[in-house]
């Protein structure tokens, strides 16, 4: 479908495209976007859009394959299945927030830690981890997480305390603390067996192994995982292009097309869109910057900086 963009908003995968790829000369880039439906296909098999829907969603920015995808633009043509319909009361700056963090959600909690969905909640929670639980896609984890029912624990800088256990945090632990690891051991009586690890670089990994419980588990990042010393954890990845359901190249990695991730994601997205509806989901705080398209680049420059915390960057179009 076509999409009058009206708001975009930023990730790390933006400025990574643009700085590691170098077959993305062309392309445009941005993956999370908010705007107002213009046109529906004609063979459109979901039959939910009709012109002039408010909704958020993502698209594949920085193709090499297909250069005209991509947010960063006035217009964009979007999957009917990996949007969701705005609320009345939700601006588009705050809607655009949404959909990759929630793409990062269904692969990492639902579909690789296998938690029960937000709408079929277990009667018998055990407890999940969320390192890097301020990011985007932690503030939605946690909400996620907890509306399956689990008990959850979350790592964040003590800056960002306030903010994730306003999103339904049963503990914060600041991941810089000496005695971090031994005090999530000691809160899961060293019984962790899931965590979903939202930063994936840096110490996160080695912290992520150490905090597993004594027999193990399953450990799901969002970026490429490092070696796992322990034979009792089973790695996986999450990676947000396969929920377009195409083949594609992104960062040196060839990935076939996974058509059952696109479908998966667009059942989650129809699950989130009544959780938002109901008020049960909330976006991510964001950071409406000025200056449009033209200061998505400024944009970028911070995030490659590393001085954004806590929030989203998001751009009016």
């Amino acid at each position: 479908m076509l999409v009058k963009v009206k708001a975009v908003a930023l990730n790390p995968t933006d400025w990574k495209a643009l700085d590691m790829e170098r077959n993305t000369k062309g392309s445009v880039l941005g993956v999370d976007y908010a705007g107002v439906v213009e046109r529906v296909a004609d063979g459109d098999s979901t039959k939910k859009w009709t012109k002039g829907d408010r909704v958020t969603g993502s698209v594949h920015g920085g193709n090499s394959r297909f250069h005209a995808d991509g947010t960063f633009s006035e217009w964009t043509v979007a999957r009917t299945g990996l949007a969701l319909r705005l609320p009345d009361s939700m601006s588009f700056e705050e809607g655009s927030t949404l959909s990759v963090g929630l793409i990062s959600c269904a692969q990492g909690l639902y579909q690789q830690l296998g938690l029960p969905l937000p709408n079929n909640p277990t009667s018998s929670p055990s407890a999940v981890l969320i390192y890097g639980a301020s990011t985007a896609a932690g503030t939605l984890a946690v909400q996620l997480a907890k509306l399956s029912g689990l008990r959850v624990l979350a790592t964040c800088s003590p800056r960002n305390f306030g903010l994730v256990k306003s999103r339904g945090a049963d503990m914060v632990f600041d991941y810089n603390s000496p005695s971090a690891i031994q005090d999530i051991k000691t809160a899961t009586d060293d019984q962790l067996g899931l965590i979903l690890d939202c930063v994936g670089e840096s110490n996160s990994p080695s912290f992520c192994y150490e905090a597993m419980g004594k027999s193990g588990g399953k450990y799901s990042t969002l970026l490429f995982p490092v070696d796992c010393p322990r034979k009792d954890i089973v790695v996986s990845m999450v990676f947000a292009y396969t929920a377009y359901g195409e083949a594609f190249t992104k960062f040196g990695h060839d990935s076939p097309a996974k058509f059952e991730d696109y479908l998966y994601a667009s059942k989650f997205f129809d699950i989130c869109e009544v959780l938002l509806a109901e008020g049960k989901l909330k976006p991510h705080p964001s950071a409406r910057r000025p200056n449009g398209l033209d200061g998505v680049v400024d944009g970028l420059l911070e995030l490659r900086q590393g001085r954004v915390s806590g929030t989203k960057l998001v751009y009016s179009v």
